[in-house]
């Protein structure tokens, strides 16, 4: 059955992987054509769109980007902590009901949060404010950090927090020096998820940000609905260039494997 099914499943995974990585290489050839409208280059090649970027007003809708990004999933990092511990330790009333409620952004469309968020922020004067765009991201990527938090938590060893208040250590001590270190592959897991969750929203952005807070996404939406060139397609091309190198480094540095999947050391 093995023999069988071997080649069968490699077969069936290479044509997915292709499926799936064929428009990312459509995106990278049309970037470096040097016509004015989308096309892929056959026999002329140009970083005329990459050099285009520069001059744009897309870099400064990149930091934007990176600093609400930024801000949202540590904010969010911060809640999910003692909510994690909070769901995860103790056994109270409502116990379920807080979980579910600090998950149920998962389950609302962001169109719905983003038509709700414009209300409410209209309604007590948050509008064309960075900080009510970084509170509404907030709301976005809170799931994933209280998700990995968890995990953190529920899968790390306790007889080491147990050692330590037999040795009269208090219960700050305690999560400053061993239950924050052990879960730190987790919590970090869960921030690098929200931030790439919160740099790629667009959606709910696009109701909330204002022309002094546009992010990256909104600005890229905005410039295609009004022109057809690659100047899209480079910086495209040059956040997928971005991103490889970033996780080349953090696997060189730390590990893609424990800092996804929140593994700490062997």
């Amino acid at each position: 059955m093995t023999r069988t099914n071997g080649p069968l499943a490699l077969a069936f995974h290479a044509v997915f992987i292709a499926f799936i990585l064929a428009p990312l290489v459509v995106v990278i050839l049309v970037a470096f054509t040097p016509e004015s409208y989308l096309s892929i280059p056959t026999t002329k090649w140009s970083l005329r769109w990459f050099e285009a970027i520069w001059a744009s007003d897309f870099i400064p809708a990149f930091w934007i980007s990176v600093y609400v990004a930024c801000g949202a999933a540590t904010i969010a990092l911060v809640v999910s902590v003692p909510a994690a511990i909070a769901t995860a330790r103790f056994d109270f009333p409502g116990r379920q009901a807080l979980g579910a409620y600090f998950l149920s952004p998962l389950m609302v469309p962001h169109v719905v949060l983003g038509v709700a968020l414009l209300r409410f922020m209209a309604e007590v004067g948050l509008t064309a404010n960075m900080a009510a765009l970084i509170m509404g991201h907030v709301i976005i990527v809170l799931p994933f950090t209280l998700r990995l938090a968890l995990a953190a938590l529920t899968g790390m060893n306790r007889h080491c927090e147990w050692a330590a208040w037999s040795l009269g250590a208090s219960q700050w001590a305690v999560f400053r020096r061993v239950t924050l270190p052990m879960i730190i592959p987790g919590l970090a897991g869960g921030w690098l998820l929200a931030f790439i969750q919160s740099f790629d929203e667009l959606t709910m952005t696009v109701f909330v940000a204002s022309p002094g807070t546009t992010t990256l996404p909104v600005r890229m939406f905005q410039y295609i609905t009004d022109n057809i060139d690659p100047m899209v397609a480079s910086i495209s091309t040059a956040l997928i260039v971005l991103a490889l190198v970033l996780m080349a480094v953090m696997e060189r540095v730390y590990g893609l494997e424990r800092l996804l999947a929140g593994k700490g050391e062997a």
